[in-house]
């Protein structure tokens, strides 16, 4: 895919975040237009950009037959409204996380966008960055070993919102990591926060998740936090590895600590971290060009709508327990729940009979016949 792309998409929302979609789809030869409320906000960018159409009311930008492809980056409140508007006008959607703020209304745009062909991409940046994509690759090749714990902080003072908790604001980057890196949905999940600046917006959450194969991840949140921190932690049987992304060198590094047991007891040995190199791509100019592809090729992109709801489900599930003071809520049904748990770098041909409570784990292979009982572990 070259550089010079034909001119047809259009931003709506040139704000805090909007100017970066902005810049990106513009340097990538694809923007026609900004859309926003703010006549202000315009002008700001009409020196620089004085080739674009400039619009204030989004109606207008999907009703131009010349835009094909709009990227939305406005209040969260806003997505559903203006995601099904540009699909029902024809025009494929990139929309800033969380695409909505249910998960009713979020399936709702997935069918919508499904059923007319067009392509829905989520805004979660984080899983293009090419640290992240590096530690997914060393995940799926068995690198740190069986994977057990995982855990994120991603802490900073302001930018303090009063439309969204610091749960919805903060936290859907480290779902979108961990269920990336994990390949599953939790089984459940639990959240304590507190209200600290404003009655009724949350400024400090913890969150648990237990998945299905048994790893377990907390994510803690703070817009009320003396430093910034983003930082994720995955904790394997072999290795464990480190992305802070607020280093300014070595953001990804992995350590061979080794967990020794003596007289019965367990002992570590440590060793020094191993900095992992990977390509220096820009994470938001890597989403964007997903987008622009996407919209050629008609494949769907890497966060596409499917991905962005199964984070929604979660941050719905997380918000459900905030609400109730830490209580645990199941995210499977007892009646969807299966018998039996297959890690997803196995493999299991057809025609086999496994057992109830069975585990079958990394990279094993059942072959077709095979009748397995209950509760082993592969």
């Amino acid at each position: 895919m070259g550089e010079t792309m034909q001119k047809n998409i259009a931003v709506i929302g040139c704000g805090y975040w909007g100017k970066n979609l902005i810049r990106n789809f513009h340097e990538l030869g694809s923007l026609y237009g900004i859309c926003d409320s703010d006549s202000s906000a315009l002008d700001s960018f009409s020196e620089k950009y004085p080739d674009l159409r400039y619009l204030s009311d989004s109606e207008d930008v999907f009703q131009d037959t010349d835009v094909k492809g709009v990227a939305i980056a406005t209040p969260a409140a806003t997505h559903y409204v203006l995601t099904r508007q540009a699909v029902f006008a024809n025009k494929d959607v990139f929309v800033e996380k969380p695409i909505a703020l249910t998960y009713k209304e979020g399936l709702e745009l997935v069918e919508l966008a499904e059923s007319r062909k067009k392509i829905l991409q989520v805004g979660h940046i984080l899983e293009y960055h090419p640290a992240v994509a590096k530690l997914k690759e060393l995940v799926n090749k068995g690198e740190l070993g069986k994977i057990q714990y995982i855990y994120s902080n991603r802490l900073n003072l302001g930018k303090f919102r009063t439309e969204e908790n610091i749960l919805w604001s903060f936290a859907p980057h480290d779902i979108a990591i961990i269920l990336s890196l994990l390949g599953e949905l939790p089984e459940s999940v639990s959240a304590h926060g507190g209200e600290f600046l404003n009655s009724n917006i949350t400024d400090v959450t913890v969150t648990n998740l237990s998945m299905p194969g048994g790893v377990k991840a907390h994510i803690f949140v703070s817009w009320l936090h003396p430093f910034k921190e983003q930082k994720l932690v995955v904790i394997g049987n072999k290795k464990m590895a480190v992305f802070n992304d607020t280093a300014p060198s070595d953001k990804l590094v992995v350590y061979d600590h080794e967990i020794k047991w003596i007289d019965r007891l367990p002992v570590p040995e440590k060793h020094e971290a191993k900095s992992i190199p990977f390509d220096p791509v820009e994470p938001l100019k890597a989403e964007c060009k997903d987008f622009i592809s996407s919209m050629e090729t008609r494949k769907n992109p890497l966060t596409d709508g499917r991905s962005g709801l199964r984070v929604l489900r979660v941050l719905e599930a997380c918000q459900d327990s905030l609400k109730n003071n830490g209580k645990l809520v199941s995210l499977i049904n007892e009646e969807m729940r299966p018998a039996f748990f297959v890690h997803k770098t196995a493999v299991v041909d057809g025609d086999v009979n496994i057992g109830e409570g069975t585990k079958i784990w990394h990279f094993s292979h059942v072959q077709s016949g095979a009748r397995i009982g209950k509760k082993c572990v592969l």
